[in-house]
C-alpha cells in the first residue's frame, strides 16, 4: 500500500489541491448564491452584470438592444433589435467556469506569483471572453433561430470551455512547477 501511495503521490497531491479549492469555491459560491430568492425570480449581482456588460456589446451593433428583468423565472431578458432573444440564467456568468479553471491552475500550482497573477488575469479574460460569447450567440440566433438550440448547446459552450482548456495549457506548459524548463 505504502508503495502504491509513493508511486501515485504527486497525482494523488494534485487531486487534493484540485478537490479543496474547487469545495472551498463551490461552498462560497453557494453561499453567494443563497442570498438571492428565486421564488421571487431575483437574480444575483454578477448574472446581471454579465446580462449587462453583454447587452453594451450588442449596442455597438444594434442600438435597440436591452436588458429587462424576466417576471417568470430568475433571469434577465436580453432584447437585440428589439426582439427577446436570450435569458441570461445564473449559469451564463461562467463563475463555475471559473471554479474549475482556478482549481486546476491550483493543483498545477507555479511560484506563488506567477500563480496568482494568472488565476486574476485568466479570470478576467475568462469574463471578458464570455460577455463577448453571449453577445455573439444572441446575433447568431437572432440571425438563425432555426440553429438556436444548436447554437447555444454545442458551438458556443465549445467556445468557453476551449478557451479555458487553451488558458491551462498555457498554465501547465509555462508556469506550473510541471513545466518543462528548456535547455540552453
Amino acid at each position: 500500500m505504502k508503495d502504491y501511495f509513493i508511486q501515485f503521490k504527486p497525482f494523488l497531491i494534485f487531486l487534493a489541491k484540485f478537490a479543496l479549492t474547487y469545495l472551498a469555491l463551490t461552498f462560497i459560491y453557494g453561499n453567494y448564491l443563497s442570498q438571492f430568492n428565486e421564488k421571487k425570480f431575483e437574480v444575483d449581482g454578477f448574472t446581471q452584470l454579465v446580462a449587462n456588460q453583454s447587452q453594451k456589446v450588442l449596442s455597438v451593433f444594434d442600438s435597440n438592444s436591452y436588458t429587462l428583468p424576466n417576471l417568470e423565472e430568475a433571469s434577465v431578458k436580453l432584447y437585440y433589435h428589439n426582439k427577446w432573444v436570450s435569458r441570461i440564467i445564473e449559469g451564463c456568468n461562467a463563475l463555475s467556469i471559473i471554479i474549475l479553471f482556478v482549481s486546476f491552475v491550483m493543483a498545477f500550482s507555479g511560484k506563488f506569483k506567477q500563480t496568482i497573477f494568472f488565476i486574476l488575469a485568466g479570470i478576467l479574460l475568462i469574463h471578458i471572453f464570455n460577455v463577448v460569447r453571449i453577445a455573439l450567440l444572441c446575433m447568431a440566433v437572432f440571425h438563425f433561430p432555426q440553429y438556436a438550440h444548436f447554437l447555444h448547446g454545442v458551438i458556443f459552450p465549445l467556445f468557453i470551455y476551449g478557451f479555458v482548456f487553451l488558458l491551462w495549457i498555457i498554465w501547465v506548459n509555462n508556469y506550473s512547477f510541471y513545466a518543462k524548463k528548456s535547455i540552453k
